[in-house]
């Protein structure tokens, strides 16, 4: 489904990636996981077309789309749940529900689907007509995912969703994204909590310093201890 073959990207004159290659077949959910300024971010915005390499190639569904404005990587299935929810503060929830699936046409398919959100989000329900500015952190990110998930796409990139959340909350989080991979979606998680991800993951990929330090199955890397020290500072 997804191939990122040997993905270069910079700010500047400053490297974030250093020849990053990764896969995701349909159906997996993969997490992507290393310590802070490791690029993991950065390989997400390269997918979703906001920061273009300038070398390597990203494949979706057979179609190169390193070269594709954000639109249309979009409107052929990839979702971006970007780090610190990126809500829009002065809009209403139902209006940010509706920005989500901006490229869509199917307007009696986007009216289920925002009700399917306001089903499976039961707090986005009762505060629709509120300004999403207003929401408390956990509502903010419920807002976040659902308004990814507007769109109807095959592939999510979840950046950092437990990010700021009480221990109860994350709970709620990992229950609603393992929730989302059982209804068919393909998810690739990005992630500091590092237990947490190697215990939804099937697969995973460590990255140090812009580039894949170690990959594997999820449940080999956390019985490596050696490995989780080295790359992850422990558990």
């Amino acid at each position: 489904m997804l191939e990122v073959e040997d993905v270069h990207a910079r700010y500047g004159s400053v490297t974030a990636l250093s020849g990053v290659s990764l896969r995701v077949e349909p159906g997996e959910l993969i997490a992507l996981v290393g310590a802070n300024g490791a690029g993991k971010s950065t390989v997400l915005r390269a997918i979703s077309g906001l920061v273009r390499p300038h070398q390597g190639k990203i494949t979706f569904d057979g179609q190169r789309i390193d070269r594709r404005p954000p639109g249309a990587i979009v409107r052929l299935g990839v979702s971006h749940c970007p780090e610190a929810r990126k809500i829009w503060p002065q809009m209403t929830v139902a209006e940010n529900l509706e920005m989500g699936a901006y490229v869509r046409r199917d307007r009696t398919g986007v009216a289920a689907t925002h009700e399917r959100m306001l089903e499976r989000f039961p707090r986005l329900r009762e505060r629709r007509q509120q300004l999403a500015g207003t929401l408390s952190g956990g509502e903010q990110q419920m807002l976040a995912i659902a308004r990814a998930l507007m769109s109807a796409p095959k592939l999510v990139l979840f950046d950092e969703p437990s990010l700021g959340l009480s221990p109860i909350l994350v709970q709620e989080v990992v229950s609603i994204i393992r929730d989302i991979y059982r209804d068919g979606v393909t998810v690739l998680l990005v992630e500091q909590n590092v237990n947490m991800a190697l215990r939804l993951a099937q697969r995973a990929y460590v990255l140090e310093t812009g580039r894949v330090a170690v990959s594997g199955r999820s449940e080999d890397l956390l019985k490596d201890e050696s490995l989780l020290k080295a790359y992850l500072g422990g558990r």
